[in-house]
């Protein structure tokens, strides 16, 4: 899959393309056991199962990368899920924002069946992990729904409180902290403001308050119709 990001870096902005072959999805992957059992717990509350261990890597087709701002679902019974998405080109890391959007009724049947079911959408800007991992937890995630016809904060969160990128990277690899050129890998979430429940419109970002910078992306959601 052909992805176009605008890098920022030093207040000047760099085209890249990349080509990935694999995604991951890190899930489970809070950094203190609490909040954990907090996102377990919240998941349960709609029915799905307990995770065997954590974290757990789900492998998703690649072509369900997206940086397009419409994607369609089946049904009405599907949420995002703001998450940092990194990624290397040319023997660097990048970090980029992305919504692992799920299937929540399928979510209760198998989660890794309901990650499968559903495009990820992608942000079309990034930045160099090496401008960034010196102040990595003090970053913040965040993502609001519609509601009402209003806008809504339904995720907020330091990174803090899920486990650093090189931390996931190497317990997917064995052991190496550099992702292999070609996979992208979703990082993790924080859990949902008043619970998890579908919104028509998401729209997330990541704020860097040491730079003074966010990345930042919206979609919609058109729902085709569950037939029998």
């Amino acid at each position: 899959m052909e992805l176009n990001f605008a890098i920022e870096s030093s207040g000047a902005s760099q085209p890249l393309t990349v080509n990935l072959t694999e995604l991951v999805v890190a899930g489970w992957a809070g950094r203190d056991q609490a909040a954990i059992e907090h996102h377990i717990e919240e998941l349960a509350a709609i029915g799905v199962p307990r995770p065997s261990s954590v974290p757990l890597y789900y492998r998703v087709a690649e072509n369900l990368m997206t940086q397009a701002d419409r994607i369609q679902v089946v049904a009405t019974e599907s949420s995002g899920e703001v998450e940092t998405f990194v990624f290397s080109a040319g023997g660097e890391m990048y970090v980029s924002l992305a919504s692992d959007h799920t299937d929540r009724k399928l979510e209760t049947i198998g989660v890794a069946l309901s990650k499968q079911i559903c495009a990820k959408p992608i942000a079309r800007n990034a930045w160099r992990f090496a401008d960034v991992s010196g102040h990595w937890d003090e970053m913040i995630i965040r993502a609001f729904i519609e509601e009402g016809g209003a806008r809504v904060l339904y995720q907020e969160g330091p990174l803090a409180a899920l486990r650093p990128p090189l931390e996931l990277i190497a317990g997917f690899t064995g052991g190496a902290r550099l992702l292999p050129e070609g996979i992208g890998m979703i990082c993790g979430t924080v859990g949902a403001i008043g619970g998890i429940r579908p919104s028509p419109s998401f729209s997330m970002e990541l704020f860097d308050p040491v730079l003074g910078r966010t990345i930042r992306h919206a979609y919609r959601t058109e729902i085709l119709p569950e037939v029998a």
